[in-house]
């Protein structure tokens, strides 16, 4: 009777709109899943796949849900770290496994990395933080016994920033032996992960379709316990009245990515409860200097584009409670986050640097996801904009399809988010101020050489001092401020909306610290 129960479940989660009630042990979300280009650990760097991941994989090291600046063993029980040598020593848990009931080895930590590295997709400019590459990464990891394995990096960084950058999405653990059953054209099973799981994380990928829905069923073998749910259900629902509606009826549990008008409906509703939880999560604007359109190469046009952007009215107005202004590339929350604002809305001033440099009937492209609250983010820019007479052309798309073309640098502006990928300073600076010509950061992406910058970058990576290492983060979103191709312009503040009977959720600043192993209805 369960199965077939949830067999139905399935089919009605796959199908469009068929919904009911939400049995005992089945958890239904509802959110947009249009974004998701890969569920494979080692190419997942959208929202909704960096949620999805933690439920399916885990990694050595994972930040603590109380406190994420502090690292906790998952996989493994203990770490030896040798400094002057650049090496640390895991060892493994002995009953650690995978869903598949195969051991988690030394084969698999090694495996995963190589994978990633040599795979070289979006997020792969992480790990190559630590000097991993194509060419090295062979020799850098070594298996010492069935239940040990030294890491070894070459670039000047402490044990902690390994550890921290050890514990991103893309150092997830891959089951090396039921991967490997599904290799194609040498492509480490890439093109099977993206619809399927091979991890130890509380779920298991029971079925995914694109656009649709994704099916999760307990992995009672997790190293970490069994989750208190038999299933999850994460249905793709792209519009945010639809997503309300579900909520209020009691067909969905969860409901992510409301707008303030459906979130501000549902308040006080019987049955409805309303989570505030702070985010990471920040929308900024980003100019491609290499797009071949001259003014968006031109700093004074960076500069003028600060007093374009309506803050005020974007975060009081259209984004009313869910989102504050914030002008600098660290999020409130993390250690030296640069908390000053100084532009506002003027567009008279923004005229008088553009007439300055002897720009004019500037226009440009902006891609934008075509859903809340980035869209109506690229609208009021649209408007703003106009003001100072320069037009901005709206070119709204799928999530995916929005990553795709700024991945492949066709754009010439897009509105985009960043949530940090680790829980340090290091992982937004390497982003936004730093370019090594080769790695996908997004001052790659947007074709801004910046060889002193990427240097600081690294200065303030390797500094040991915490107290100087926050002074020159200060430094550098101050300078990203004065002048960069990027306008940040606020941050998240995540509601989740959820039936007052769901228990035990979870989530914390960063994107991929989604709980829900330990919800019960």
């Amino acid at each position: 009777m369960k199965a077939k129960l949830l067999s139905l479940f399935v089919v009605g989660a796959l199908s469009v709109p068929a919904f009911a009630a939400t049995p005992a042990n089945t958890l239904i979300v509802v959110q947009g899943l249009d974004d998701i280009v890969s569920l494979d650990p080692a190419e997942s760097n959208e929202l909704s796949s960096i949620q999805t991941v933690p439920s399916l994989y885990q990694r050595i090291v994972q930040p603590n849900r109380d406190n994420p600046e502090i690292n906790e063993p998952i996989l493994v029980e203990s770490w030896q770290a040798n400094t002057e040598q650049k090496t640390i020593v895991f060892k493994i848990k002995p009953d650690a496994k995978f869903a598949s009931g195969n051991a988690v080895r030394p084969e698999d930590i090694i495996f995963s990395y190589q994978r990633a590295i040599t795979m070289n997709k979006s997020p792969a400019f992480i790990l190559n933080v630590l000097g991993w590459k194509a060419d090295n990464i062979n020799s850098l990891l070594k298996k010492i016994s069935d239940k040990e394995l030294e890491v070894r990096w070459t670039a000047d960084v402490s044990p902690d920033v390994v550890l921290n950058i050890l514990s991103t999405p893309i150092a997830s653990i891959v089951d090396e032996k039921l991967v490997s059953a599904h290799v194609k054209n040498n492509d480490f099973g890439n093109s099977w992960l993206k619809m399927n799981s091979a991890g130890s994380g509380a779920y298991k990928m029971r079925a995914y379709q694109p656009r649709q829905a994704i099916v999760l069923e307990a992995n009672p073998l997790s190293p970490t316990g069994a989750p208190k749910m038999a299933n999850i259900i994460i249905k793709n629902v792209p519009d945010p009245a639809s997503r309300r509606l579900l909520i209020e009826k009691g067909d969905a549990d969860i409901a992510r990515e409301l707008g303030t008008d459906q979130t501000a409906a549902l308040a006080g509703k019987a049955g409805i409860k309303i989570l505030d939880i702070p985010s990471a999560e920040q929308v900024y604007m980003a100019f491609n200097t290499a797009s071949g359109n001259p003014a968006l190469s031109n700093p004074a046009f960076w500069e003028a584009s600060r007093y374009l952007i309506d803050y005020k009215g974007i975060t009081e107005d259209l984004m009313r409670g869910q989102y504050f202004i914030h002008q600098s590339f660290l999020p409130v929350g993390l250690p030296g986050a640069l908390k000053d604002n100084p532009f506002t809305f003027d567009p008279k001033k923004a005229k008088e640097i553009l007439a300055k440099a002897g720009i004019t009937n500037a226009r440009f492209t902006l891609d934008v996801e075509n859903k809340v609250p980035y869209i109506t983010v690229a609208q009021s820019i649209q408007a703003s904009f106009a003001q100072a007479g320069v037009q901005v052309d709206l070119l709204p798309a799928a999530g995916s399809q929005v990553y795709s073309r700024v991945r492949a640098k066709q754009h010439q502006a897009a509105i985009r988010f960043w949530i940090p990928d680790y829980f340090d300073a290091h992982s937004n600076a390497s982003a936004f101020a730093y370019n090594d010509g080769q790695s996908n950061t997004v001052a790659w992406l947007n074709g801004w050489n910046i060889p002193e910058l990427s240097q600081q970058t690294l200065t303030a990576l390797n500094e040991a001092d915490k107290t100087k290492r926050q002074s020159l983060y200060t430094e550098m979103q101050k300078e990203l401020q004065r002048s960069s191709p990027y306008v940040f312009i606020d941050q998240g503040k995540n509601q989740i909306v959820m039936r007052d009977n769901v228990k035990g959720y979870a989530q914390g600043l960063n994107a991929d610290m989604v709980y829900y192993d330990k919800v019960t209805k």
